[in-house]
């Protein structure tokens, strides 16, 4: 499973890639909003994004046009910021109609709040490249998201998309809104290709306290062999 981080912060950014386990970025208007992002520093900030992660990373940016011409149009200009940025639309009628033209034209989508089977296949079949299930909105209304996300991973390994997509390319289930450490082992337990996660559960994700016990047991240890 790889990692991408789902924020639009720049420092954040820095710090995960500079890890070498990050594989791409996710944002959306309201991580970008978060960060005091202005409209007209939009697709510069993209680009920003992209240049810190290199272009084998892609970074997810998002439509929020309603037709699917203004999407189209969107996702046109968005494409043009880098080559690695991947259209981020909605899942709707407007969405499908307007990924089946992008994904013609030859530009990645990820097709984003994704919450059942029948809409990740649609999906799917109108040539996203990656398909977002989000996990944590779910369990915000007393439902088992990571059920959901088991059904979406089964349902899109039961079939060959690679006709739909756009140079062949198998589609990424991409486990997003997720809240916790245990939400990544489980999408990963699941097949889930990617987990998209805020960069609090990234550190999360990297800690144990049987870690920082051990750690500190070495350091007292070695401390002895040096004053040995």
């Amino acid at each position: 499973m790889k990692f991408f981080l789902d924020t639009a912060d720049l420092a954040e950014i820095e710090e995960a890639a500079s890890w070498g386990a990050l594989a791409g970025v996710t944002t959306n208007p309201t991580l970008y909003s978060r960060i005091g992002g202005k409209l007209d520093d939009f697709h510069a900030h993209i680009k920003r994004i992209c240049d810190i992660v290199g272009p084998d990373c892609p970074v997810s940016a998002e439509s929020v046009a309603m037709t699917r011409d203004e999407i189209v149009r969107d996702g046109r200009e968005l494409a043009a910021i880098a080559p690695n940025v991947v259209v981020k639309i909605p899942t709707m009628v407007e969405g499908l109609a307007a990924t089946r033209e992008l994904a013609d034209a030859g530009i990645p989508v990820n097709m984003t709040l994704c919450f059942t089977v029948p809409q990740a296949i649609l999906a799917a079949r109108a040539g996203a490249r990656y398909i977002s299930p989000f996990v944590g909105r779910f369990d915000d209304i007393s439902e088992d998201g990571l059920a959901q996300l088991d059904d979406v991973v089964t349902a899109i390994g039961n079939y060959d998309f690679t006709a739909d997509t756009v140079n062949g390319e198998k589609i990424e289930i991409i486990a997003a809104s997720i809240r916790s450490a245990n939400h990544v082992t489980q999408a990963a337990l699941m097949g889930a290709d990617i987990a998209t996660v805020p960069f609090g559960i990234l550190k999360k994700c990297v800690q144990h306290p049987l870690t920082d016990r051990g750690l500190e047991s070495f350091l007292k240890d070695w401390e002895k062999v040096q004053n040995a």
